[in-house]
């Protein structure tokens, strides 16, 4: 087991966790000093960015390991800080639309639909929030912290809570509908996998290696399946969560767990078409062939998206504590912990160039939007960037 690959994800006591609600006992792994990050070397620069303009969100999520991170919707970005500031942006210029202050310790968001900007916070508030305006709408207290986004679709808005919980609330006013629970392993990493809405089902991933599909307005069960099983003596060993938001695409679902499996399975049964032994904490992206991940170790990798071959595995940046990866075009994009975004060739993972957002470590806040890349760095720092071949 490779300890600094758990440098940055935190360990949570979940018995503990439950009995304290919303407070929680976190264990920090970090021995750099036996497996050091790699060095980055000089490369010869294919690829550069230009940064067509930046935007600080505020009080960024820094150490406390929140998931804020901007999404798109009609020309317009959404962002949060820790201190509850929700800003809406012209995705081509940076210019605020609107910007309110909630007045909430943010964590999780933002997350849309149906008309609403919605941020969870560590206080187990859910807001919602008019998407033209910015005007509040309703907040409902759910379990516990909610350090994933929530999401909205057919007449319901879908929590994730940090104690196993997934609660539908009705989207006009917050009103509880449903709630689906398991029950959580004695260690987990501190974070969850966000909701992803697939028709009338929603996909979630869970503690323990489990994927489940629930009907998004009952809340009923529709199908559940096992992505990882946990294995080995101590508890720590045994930590196989989903911690990266499941990648929908084409009829096809792609998940991966810590210290387990990487996976596709059919949208409509949750049927097993392949799976590969891997371990990531972070957000995959695809392309019509490929499905390219950042393992727990900081190797990235590209996978046959119809068999799960390795087709190339760049190890340059190990141990780097690697974000989510985006596609622009043909390159990957990855971030890593000293603020740096990485590029590489689609085609065989060589390293094609690098630009710094900064000097914060970029976690998830990777979003592409046409040939425009959105990074946001820990400490709320953003920039649009555009990608541009030097030859």
């Amino acid at each position: 087991m490779n300890l600094y690959g758990i440098q940055r994800p935190l360990i949570v006591v979940a018995a503990l966790l439950l009995l304290g609600g919303c407070s929680s006992v976190t264990e920090m792994i970090s021995p750099s000093e036996i497996d050091p990050p790699a060095e980055l070397q000089d490369i010869e620069e294919l690829v550069s960015a230009s940064t067509r303009w930046t935007y600080d969100t505020g009080v960024g999520a820094d150490e406390q390991h929140l998931n804020l991170a901007p999404v798109y919707k009609d020309g317009r970005l959404f962002v949060a800080d820790a201190e509850g500031e929700v800003t809406a942006l012209q995705a081509d210029n940076g210019r605020t639309v609107w910007s309110v202050n909630l007045d909430i310790q943010a964590s999780g968001g933002p997350g849309l639909g149906e008309g609403l900007v919605l941020i969870g916070s560590r206080d187990a508030e859910v807001v919602a929030m008019n998407a033209e305006n910015g005007t509040e709408l309703w907040r409902t207290r759910v379990s516990s912290e909610v350090l994933a986004a929530p999401v909205a679709a057919n007449g319901r808005v879908v929590v994730r809570t940090i104690d196993g919980k997934v609660v539908g609330l009705d989207a006009a006013n917050g009103e509880q509908k449903w709630i689906y629970q398991r029950e959580i392993p004695v260690l987990t990493l501190r974070g969850t996998s966000a909701p992803v809405v697939s028709g009338t089902a929603v996909l979630c991933g869970m503690a323990g290696g489990k994927l489940v599909a629930l009907d998004i307005v009952s809340g009923d069960l529709l199908w559940e399946a096992t992505i990882a099983v946990p294995t080995g003596r101590s508890e720590l060993e045994r930590l196989a969560d989903i911690d990266g938001d499941p990648l929908l695409t084409d009829g096809i679902i792609y998940v991966a767990t810590y210290q387990g499996e990487i996976a596709a399975l059919a949208e409509r049964s949750g049927s097993m078409l392949w799976r590969r032994k891997f371990s990531s904490y972070s957000g995959m992206a695809a392309d019509r062939y490929n499905v390219y991940a950042s393992d727990s170790e900081g190797l990235v990798w590209a996978l046959d998206a119809d068999n799960a071959t390795a087709r190339w595995k760049q190890d340059g940046l190990r141990n780097r504590s690697l974000s989510s990866v985006a596609v622009v075009g043909n390159v990957v994009a990855v971030g890593d912990f000293e603020g740096y975004v990485h590029f590489l060739s689609t085609d065989d993972g060589s390293l094609l160039g690098r630009t710094s957002v900064g000097s914060a470590p970029i976690t998830r806040g990777m979003l592409v939007v046409g040939d425009t890349l959105y990074v946001q760095a820990d400490d709320g720092d953003l920039a649009a960037l555009s990608l541009s071949n030097t030859r």
